[in-house]
């Protein structure tokens, strides 16, 4: 019994949507300050200020001053603000090792060997 009813409910949407009646589509803005039809066209355009016409010197000036701002940031990070310097190489630590030398003895006067360390 269910299927004869789906089958009748289906036939009435798809013939009904067959024979429903479109509308022809417009693109004419019907809504809002400006109302117009075919006849007089489009809205005219905003007037323009005087300033507007200055963006691309503004654009200019930021595009210069973020490039020089960037020079000077990194002449200051790198350390070269103050021209040239020169560096001196520290000299090596000496080279020191241990040797048998012959000595002195402060007690008798006499001699002896003793491991002692010499350096450059």
């Amino acid at each position: 019994m269910k299927k004869p009813i789906r089958v009748a409910l289906i036939l009435a949407v798809s013939a009904g949507s067959m024979l429903a009646q479109t509308l022809p589509a417009t693109a004419q803005w019907r809504d809002g300050p400006h109302r117009w039809d075919d006849r007089r066209g489009p809205p005219p355009p905003p007037r323009r200020h005087h300033r507007d016409h200055d963006n691309g010197k503004i654009i200019a000036g930021g595009l210069a001053a973020g490039v020089i701002g960037g020079l000077i940031g990194g002449a200051l990070a790198n350390g070269n603000s103050g021209g040239p310097r020169y560096y001196v190489e520290e000299p090596p630590p000496p080279r020191c090792w241990f040797e048998d030398r012959r000595v002195q003895n402060a007690y008798d006067g006499g001699w002896h060997y003793e491991n002692v360390r010499v350096c450059n």
